[in-house]
């Protein structure tokens, strides 16, 4: 398998996980208040009391699994722009891999927080206490915000438009998700724009999985076609 497959593969895992994630979200986890700003956290302690896995499970597939999927695609990506943009190639190279390395962080420090969590299931208030506190930390590292990925989405969008791997539609998906990304870090539209960027992301990572796979400038690519 080539790296422009292998590419395409990791987009296209990265768009499953975001889409797997989000149905947990509103179905199973809805109750707990994720994803808005009214967790529950006395609703959380008590379901990692019971159910543990499914957060650990959860945290795994959007943080872990993404961000390993993502790291093969930020690999392969800058290998296609580096023919014909090195500069540009560079900077999203490092970019990149900076945001694999918060969504990664922020997947270790998560799925600690439900393990030490459980571990104080009898005494609820000292569990409350360190799961908001942990949890904090991996709002920080990028639960909480999109600014890398909104920035690195931005990037590749721009540098694969101008190398001719993306086509207009595709970059501008990941011109408008980016910078939704980007725009999480202002409170009054930090969820709108979080909600911007997920979908727009999801829509972005079909687009150039297809791109990767098919080995063709074609496909959403050139033109105002795709």
């Amino acid at each position: 398998m080539t790296l422009r497959k292998a590419g395409g593969f990791a987009a296209l895992t990265c768009a499953a996980t975001y889409l797997v994630g989000f149905a947990l979200l509103v179905t199973v986890l809805a109750p707990l208040g994720f994803g808005t700003n009214e967790i529950d956290v006395a609703a959380v302690v008590a379901f990692i009391a019971d159910r543990p896995g499914v957060l650990i499970a959860w945290n795994s597939l959007i943080y872990v699994v993404n961000a390993l999927a993502l790291a093969v695609l930020v690999v392969a990506l800058r290998r296609q722009i580096a023919n014909s943009r090195p500069d540009a190639a560079a900077l999203t190279g490092a970019i990149g891999l900076v945001w694999t390395t918060l969504v990664l962080g922020a997947g270790m420090i998560a799925n600690v927080a439900v393990e030490r969590t459980h571990a104080l299931a009898a005494n609820p208030e000292a569990a409350a206490s360190l799961w908001q506190t942990l949890h904090a930390v991996e709002l920080g590292l990028g639960g909480g915000n999109e600014i890398a990925g909104g920035a690195w989405i931005l990037a590749v969008s721009l540098a694969g438009l101008a190398s001719g791997l993306l086509g207009r539609v595709t970059a501008g998906m990941g011109a408008i998700s980016g910078f939704a990304g980007l725009v999480t870090i202002l409170p009054p539209l930090g969820d709108i724009a979080g909600a911007v960027f997920g979908l727009g992301a999801i829509i972005w990572f079909v687009a150039v999985g297809i791109v990767l796979l098919r080995g063709s400038q074609a496909t959403f690519g050139k033109g105002t076609s795709a």
